[in-house]
């Protein structure tokens, strides 16, 4: 589950306990119900979304346990997930990860819906698991990808190399923004760019609608090939 806290202007949704926090319906459902409390009550004042985690993890990606039974709820859950993803790029404010753990597939996809990313040094990575596991990517999730990490080399390292990077590599590669001593850190971090950020007043509507044009070919690109992927190993 999740919790919300508002810190003046700044909103702090934390994913609670000491779990992997795997994206189920559960979850995404509770994180979405606190984007649309962000939705309604932004509507007067400049605000930003801090979004962090509890424990070990950020996120371990999508919770196969849930989708083993059936087939199909893999499909069910990798358009939640696309939903969950759509929800933050359209939120009226800049949005800001706290990665605080290790961030695998699905859950490196959340961190990355995110405007800026600060990791922490001494624990944790940023992890695609497709290749290793013999999945093929969805087009709206490398859509994504090729928006947030621009350099074709850091591409093939996440993409083709499957590679579990630390923060000192994800920050050489610019997929991160910065990287900070400790969970602490990172979050004190956070807060502190999340206010100053605030402190523009930008119109979040504008912002938003900014971002929508940045990431069209997220929002966009179709998710057929969905039906196509089964659940067999992933880790998304």
């Amino acid at each position: 589950m999740c919790t919300l806290e508002k810190q003046g202007s700044l909103y702090i949704l934390t994913l609670t306990g000491p779990g992997e926090h795997r994206l189920n319906p559960t979850l995404i459902d509770s994180i979405r119900s606190a984007l649309n409390q962000i939705n309604s009550e932004a509507i007067t004042s400049s605000s930003a979304l801090i979004t962090t985690a509890e424990g070990k993890f950020f996120s371990n990606g999508l919770d196969l346990a849930w989708t083993q039974s059936i087939p199909s709820k893999f499909q069910l859950l990798l358009r939640q997930l696309r939903s969950l993803i759509s929800d933050f790029i359209s939120l009226p404010m800049p949005t800001i990860a706290a990665v605080t753990g290790h961030a695998s597939a699905g859950g490196f996809l959340l961190a990355l819906s995110h405007d800026y990313v600060l990791m922490r040094k001494d624990r944790g990575f940023l992890y695609m698991s497709e290749l290793d596991i013999g999945l093929k990517f969805p087009p709206w999730t490398m859509a994504l990808i090729e928006s947030k990490v621009g350099k074709p080399k850091a591409q093939r390292e996440v993409v083709l190399r499957a590679a579990k990077l630390t923060a000192k590599e994800a920050e050489k590669w610019s997929i991160i923004d910065a990287a900070h001593d400790s969970a602490e850190g990172t979050v004190r971090a956070a807060i502190g760019l999340g206010g100053h950020l605030v402190k523009r007043k930008w119109d979040g509507h504008v912002y938003a609608q900014n971002r929508m044009v940045v990431l069209r070919e997220v929002l966009h690109e179709s998710d057929d090939t969905v039906d196509k992927i089964t659940s067999t190993g992933s880790k998304l």
